[in-house]
């Protein structure tokens, strides 16, 4: 008895974790900082944390009335129906949701390349294929719908990500909005926001409800998460808010209690923690500033909660600053050999891993592209 076919599968690499990293090397955990998977420098909300210690005596019950809770406090959030909140199992939990919704067997989506590998894997779990967009380096990962429509063959999904991880570049409402003009009518346009809350650019959810500006449509979707500027990535926490016509396409497509009774307490309480958010936000924006001032290697902006570094090897060099104790993304299962992306840790952290990874590329001697300055 074997699986199906999964050759043309593949693994996600999700980035190394302290205890894994110093367990490998015989040294204390407390030697190490952790700035690879782009995670909340500041832990959990502690509105979330409390929570989460008050929940645990409940969590014999089935979280139905605290799953309805959250889908109506996101909804309130975001001015949309409650049935329009797919809650999930974080982000990706989500998009298995709206491939499940979507893909007969065949279909293809259009994922960006580099890029969140999970689109693609989605797709393939749900008997789908998967096509490639490529946001070229020497444009600096810009995202245009010349871009994406030069690619597209009518895939009924096309993936965008604003901020655009490992880059940090976004996509502007307007872009987004021609290229779901300019698609197929059976084509779902969903745009990944997870990294949302760190950009100064407006949510496409404006592009779904009508607002500011804008013609409401039918054919964009928008992804969500507690993960990072909540900082609630170990209780897998997000959604999708979709268009007022799917709402009833949820609960044909979706696990029982897609999201714990522990992720439900946690997200009621974190989504009106402002002052965590606003926080964690000035510290990502502080440590962005830095790094591109700072690194000695070029620095791409970035709107998330991290920077994408050239260091002309990347995995010699996320070895190297391992070893002294600050761990960083290596960006080859991005197709990015040459380049790190760096989380934005707290001032203490950033400033520890610039002068980590300063002092490995002068060792190294690595010939690398030269910094840019901004103009």
């Amino acid at each position: 008895m074997q699986p199906r076919d999964l050759s043309e599968h593949v693994a996600y690499e999700a980035g190394r974790g302290i205890e894994e990293v110093a367990r490998e090397l015989g040294r204390d955990p407390s030697e190490f900082i952790k700035l690879a998977s782009n995670e909340n420098p500041h832990g959990p909300s502690p509105a979330a944390a409390d929570a989460i210690r008050e929940a645990a005596g409940s969590v014999s019950s089935y979280p139905k009335s605290t799953h309805t809770d959250l889908a109506d406090a996101v909804a309130d959030r975001w001015s949309v129906d409650p049935a329009q909140v797919w809650l999930a199992n974080g982000g990706d939990g989500a998009i298995d949701y709206l491939s499940r919704a979507i893909l007969e067997p065949g279909d293809d989506v259009l994922v960006p390349s580099p890029g969140f590998a999970y689109y693609g894997m989605s797709a393939r779990f749900h008997h789908g294929g998967v096509r490639e967009y490529t946001l070229e380096r020497e444009a600096d990962f810009a995202q245009t719908p010349e871009t994406v429509l030069s690619a597209y063959d009518g895939e009924r999904i096309v993936y965008l990500t604003s901020p655009h991880n490992p880059s940090g570049s976004t996509i502007e409402l307007a872009a987004v909005e021609v290229i779901a003009e300019e698609t197929g009518e059976d084509t779902l346009v969903v745009v990944d926001e997870a990294y949302g809350e760190f950009a100064d650019v407006d949510s496409a959810v404006s592009l779904l409800e009508g607002r500011n500006g804008f013609e409401a449509r039918d054919d964009v979707a928008v992804l969500r998460t507690f993960s990072k500027a909540y900082g609630l990535a170990g209780v897998r926490l997000g959604y999708a808010i979709v268009p007022d016509e799917w709402a009833d396409a949820y609960a044909r497509v979706n696990t029982p209690f897609a999201a714990s009774e522990i992720a439900c307490r946690a997200g009621l309480a974190a989504i009106d923690d402002d002052e965590h958010v606003e926080r964690t936000v000035a510290t990502a924006r502080d440590s962005r500033e830095y790094m591109r001032e700072r690194l000695g290697a070029r620095v791409w902006p970035s709107e998330g909660n991290f920077a994408l570094a050239a260091v002309g090897d990347a995995t010699a060099v996320a070895e190297a600053t391992q070893e002294r104790g600050v761990i960083v993304r290596d960006c080859s299962s991005f197709g990015l050999p040459g380049c790190i992306r760096i989380t934005c840790g707290t001032e203490r952290e950033t400033e520890r891993a610039v002068e980590t990874v300063n002092a490995v590329l002068e060792e190294l001697e690595l010939e690398r592209e030269p910094e840019v300055t901004d103009t």
